[in-house]
């Protein structure tokens, strides 16, 4: 793999790798001030003052305000108490007013009923407006800001929280709600808040696996996982139950297996193919779990190195930027030694997972997704791959990477993987289709907001077409590496014009996937030439050894 000097949130580290824990992830978060101050209008006299969303308030080329982006107050609250040379928001009166405009126009752009919209007007999306109001909250006693607009704004909005329930089941949004109902039940006083936040969190309880992890949508996705538990970390924290500290106990240790041996975490594996890391709740757990500061020391190992993911993007910046600032303001001094030892297996059958160490090799392999998997020899990567995909003549993409109940098998040195493949999904927005989508959301979307949403998440992300090829995956153990064949059935080879594979290939909607990580500077591999001779019903075979 070649070397790369980026690292999380696209920042350097050429002053990270001598830094403490607390401070590599101050300094990597505070890097990104800078855009976040950048984004928000700050003119007092204007209109929009407070808003972060620069393509609203600047460019003018959206017709709405992204509520999610006014979670960014969060960051900047926590940047004005960080005492670090580099730190310009150190004690700084014009940051504490952009933040206290931020809250504001949270509550002025805001519907109604106190929730907002991320992608479509009327969309009234319950994670932007759970993230928001979590940051919001938090904002304004970090600013000690006093105002009846501002608590009156809080309770509407978790009264439209603790009341709604989406389409789809993403444990980190339950988990968000349920830390947004708590804090503004102690803030306001209010008890109904809390009897709704116990209600939410019995619910999402009962989600968990019994091996140890939360579903977000179809399956298991570590970096989701990583914010479930930081919700949960932190409700423990003011209403510790044995039930909740069970279910962390069992979440901490799925965990601790995906951060891989160069101390990057997840990726396309995951369900939602997502590389985040969420380090706050480890340290918080840590107190009482010394296994999750294991975990935050192996992440910080990789931060050092430039393993972790980019995730400097306008609309999802926020999320790291403040679990960074709280890692850093609560880092646990005292940690465990690093033993080194793991397990040698982890087979997650719920999941369709395969965690396999042996003789300096590490493979991490979803079997629901196909095979898709990553490998690593003396802590480095050699091999990242979603697996084979087929190019036809008009366009369309057959994968095997899709979420599926495929057909697995799985021994002490033999895995196999088989099922049939499905279309990738490539919808764009085209101005024939942004207009058909306005006017749902004016009509519509006004009174069934839901099933709007619920249409777009089976169009873009859950929803599956059967593709006409059949695969296989197979990897067998050599006793010092892995082969990996891959087997395509095809009834006809006539409309394929290309044959490939990618580190990082996805083909559902995702907003935190997509986001750049060193892994995936490894090469396309193109396979096309291997189409020449192929006749009808005849397979392509591709035999690698790793």
């Amino acid at each position: 793999m070649a070397a790369s000097s980026t690292t999380a949130l696209s920042a350097s580290n050429s002053t990270t790798v001598n830094r403490s824990g607390p401070e590599v992830f101050a300094e990597i978060a505070l890097r990104e001030v800078p855009k976040l101050l950048t984004l928000q209008d700050r003119n007092p006299h204007s209109p929009t003052y407070g808003c972060f969303d620069r393509g609203y308030w600047h460019y003018k080329t959206s017709d709405f305000p992204c509520g999610m982006s006014q979670e960014f107050v969060w960051p900047l609250a926590l940047a004005l108490d960080v005492d670090l040379p580099n730190n310009p928001c150190r004690g700084s009166e014009a940051v504490r007013q952009f933040v206290r405009a931020g809250i504001l126009f949270a509550a002025r752009s805001s519907h109604a009923d106190g929730s907002c919209d991320d992608y479509f007007p009327n969309e009234r999306a319950l994670g932007a407006t759970a993230f928001s109001l979590l940051a919001c909250v938090e904002a304004y006693q970090l600013i000690g800001m006093q105002s009846d607009e501002a608590r009156d704004f809080f309770v509407r909005r978790a009264d439209w929280l603790a009341r709604r329930h989406e389409s789809g089941r993403l444990s980190n949004h339950h988990a968000l709600v349920a830390l947004c109902l708590d804090l503004v039940g102690r803030l306001c006083k209010i008890d109904n808040f809390l009897a709704a936040r116990d209600e939410r969190l019995r619910r999402l309880l009962s989600w968990q696996t019994s091996e140890g992890w939360f579903p977000e949508y179809d399956g298991f996705d570590p970096g989701y996982d990583t914010l479930t538990l930081s919700c949960l970390a932190r409700l423990h924290e003011t209403q510790p139950s044995a039930q909740l500290e069970k279910a962390i106990r069992a979440s901490v240790s799925v965990l601790g297996n995906f951060v891989h041996p160069d101390g990057s975490f997840g990726g396309e594996y995951g369900s939602r193919n997502t590389y985040n890391f969420f380090p706050h709740g480890f340290e918080l757990v840590g107190r009482w779990l010394p296994a999750a500061l294991t975990i935050n020391d192996r992440f910080l190992a990789g931060l050092r190195t430039g393993r972790a993911a980019c995730f400097a993007d306008d609309r999802i910046i926020g999320h790291h930027l403040w679990n960074y600032l709280l890692a850093a303001r609560d880092f646990v001094a005292e940690r465990p030694a690093e033993s080194g030892q793991r397990e040698d297996r982890v087979e997650l059958s719920h999941a369709g997972m395969i965690v396999d160490r042996r003789a300096g090799v590490e493979l991490y392999a979803a079997l629901a997704k196909g095979g898709v998997l990553k490998i690593f020899r003396d802590d480095e990567l050699v091999l990242s791959d979603t697996g084979i995909s087929l190019r036809t003549r008009d366009g369309r993409v057959a994968v095997a990477h899709l979420i599926d109940n495929y057909e697995r098998e799985v021994g002490p040195d033999r895995i196999a993987v088989r099922g049939q493949m499905g279309w990738a999904k490539q919808a764009r927005i085209t101005p024939a289709r942004l207009l058909l989508l306005r006017l749902i959301n004016l009509t519509i979307g006004l009174v069934a907001p839901n099933l709007v949403r619920l249409l777009l998440q089976r169009l873009l992300v859950t929803g599956k077409k059967p593709a006409p090829f059949h695969f296989q995956r197979t990897l067998e153990w050599t006793g010092t590496g892995w082969n990996i064949t891959d087997r395509i059935a095809a009834k006809s080879w006539r409309e394929i014009v290309a044959v490939g594979i990618a580190p990082d290939q996805t083909s559902i909607y995702v907003a935190m996937s997509r986001t750049f990580q060193t892994a995936q500077l490894q090469e396309w591999t193109d396979l096309s030439d291997k189409l020449s001779g192929l006749r009808d019903g005849e397979p392509l075979i591709v035999h690698r050894s790793v």
